[in-house]
């Protein structure tokens, strides 16, 4: 008797599920393979997600129409030039290069009236080495799981006052490039949650001031600094648009303002690069002066 041709069940369902996914697969950020950018790396066809790692991290890897894609976050202390994924799935482990470009950020220079919060007393060293610690920790945390979305609302209604990877000088002396996107609300403004996470950290810090960290699954961690009031505990789960606090100068401020940072497979990248394309042209619109 002549067995009928068709696929075996268990990769029939492999395949239904992959098409299902595929077609509910949210947006991806925008494409920038610069250092503090996104690159988006194609993976191919396969009906189990591939696991992909970047200069030792693993990261985020989503279905599109095209087949598996790896969303690259790209720290800026990378070099331009060849990168490389290491990617395992069912045919082995294999390496997909990609290029990461060069990319020349603005020089920002900021006049701050208390010279403790350029050059700090040695009594408080300690205190911001261990915050260091932990906010990086916090940074590259990475949970199972999958964002809900990729493009996503800005936290705080506000003109842009300093955007990403600007090369800061701090009362004349070069410091940190700038690691996030300020928003220049009024004090007491509220900040909402962009895209559904968790708590992951609350804390008063000397240079972030009132400061949460949210946790949206796969390598995605969010980051909302120099709030005034923070109305969230660690551990809670918050849908989006759930309020985090309000808008405050608390810790290095030389105003009112949001420092809203983006972190994938522990880079801070540019927050720019998941705004929805209605507010990334015309929601953060830039204001007159920096304020951060």
């Amino acid at each position: 008797m002549r067995r009928r041709a068709g696929c075996r069940p268990a990769l029939a369902v492999a395949l239904l599920l992959a098409a299902a996914a595929a077609a509910a697969a949210p947006p991806l950020p925008r494409h920038h393979p610069v250092p503090g950018g996104v690159a988006l790396v194609p993976l191919g066809e396969a009906p189990l997600r591939p696991a992909a790692r970047y200069a030792g991290r693993e990261v985020l890897v989503i279905r599109g129409p095209r087949g598996w894609t790896a969303v690259v976050g790209i720290p800026l202390t990378a070099r331009p030039g060849p990168a490389r994924l290491e990617v395992r799935d069912a045919r082995g482990t294999r390496t997909v290069r990609f290029e990461v470009r060069a990319h020349d950020y603005p020089v920002q220079r900021i006049t701050l009236k208390d010279p403790r919060m350029v050059t700090p007393p040695a009594s408080v060293l300690g205190r911001i080495r261990a915050e260091t610690a932990r906010l990086r920790r916090g940074l590259a945390h990475r949970s199972p799981g999958t964002p809900e979305r990729l493009r996503f609302p800005p936290p705080a209604d506000g003109p842009l006052s300093s955007r990403f990877g600007l090369r800061r000088v701090l009362n004349g002396r070069p410091r940190s490039p700038h690691r996030g996107l300020d928003i220049a609300a009024p004090r007491g403004a509220p900040v909402r949650v962009p895209i559904g996470g968790t708590v992951l950290d609350v804390g008063d810090f000397y240079f972030t001031g009132r400061t949460v960290l949210l946790d949206h699954s796969g390598g995605l961690v969010t980051l909302y600094c120099h709030l005034d009031r923070v109305e969230v505990r660690k551990g809670e789960r918050l849908a989006a648009g759930a309020p985090i606090g309000t808008v405050g100068a608390s810790g290095r401020a030389t105003g009112p303002h949001l420092h809203w940072a983006v972190a994938l497979n522990g880079a801070l990248v540019d927050p720019a690069l998941f705004l929805e394309e209605r507010h990334t042209a015309s929601g953060l619109r830039p204001a007159a002066r920096s304020r951060n």
